[in-house]
């Protein structure tokens, strides 16, 4: 399994008692709704599978974690500030209107005149906008979403259109 292949869930931030359990930080909104049997943490960049035994959900972000075959606090410690993973396939589709600007990140934006300028890689908040940023010819492009700039949203294909300003490009790539 690769790690295009899974989204993050969380990660451990500590073990809990002799036995192996650990507390887990969940950084995945609505985590609760999926049944957990199995899970992958990033050994050394290598996604290592485990069966889960039971994860109970506590606050909003924390969770407590017990692994089949993790079952001593000396074998828990080697997975303490680990991320973990589940696969794409299990994660849940969101209904069409809690879709939000925030979930164009992996979206493919398309611009009226320059015609693809790749994936959005990051969705930044500031108090004013939400700006994305695309690697558009090696460099980095930022542009703001805002209803001057997206012409439309294909959610099912995974493309945002926009209409950039005469020259936004042109300053990114005249460095």
């Amino acid at each position: 399994m690769k790690t295009e292949d899974c989204f993050r869930l969380g990660s451990i931030l500590k073990t809990k008692g002799l036995k192996g359990e650990m507390q887990v930080y969940i950084d995945f909104e609505g985590a609760e709704a999926i049944k957990i049997k199995s899970l992958f943490v990033d050994i050394a960049g290598k996604l290592v599978p485990y069966f889960v035994s039971s994860i109970k959900f506590l606050q909003k972000n924390q969770a407590y974690l017990n692994l089949e075959d993790i079952d001593t606090i000396e074998k828990a410690n080697m997975l303490v500030k680990k991320d973990i993973y589940l696969p794409n396939k299990v994660k849940p589709k969101k209904k069409k209107e809690e879709f939000t600007l925030k979930d164009v990140k992996g979206f493919i934006a398309v611009d009226e005149n320059h015609g693809e300028l790749g994936e959005i890689l990051d969705v930044v908040e500031y108090p004013q906008q939400l700006i994305a940023s695309v690697n558009f010819k090696n460099k980095e492009v930022l542009f703001p979403l805002n209803v001057d700039i997206i012409k439309g949203i294909d959610v099912e294909g995974g493309e945002v259109y926009i209409a950039l300003p005469d020259g936004l490009l042109d300053v990114y790539l005249e460095g």
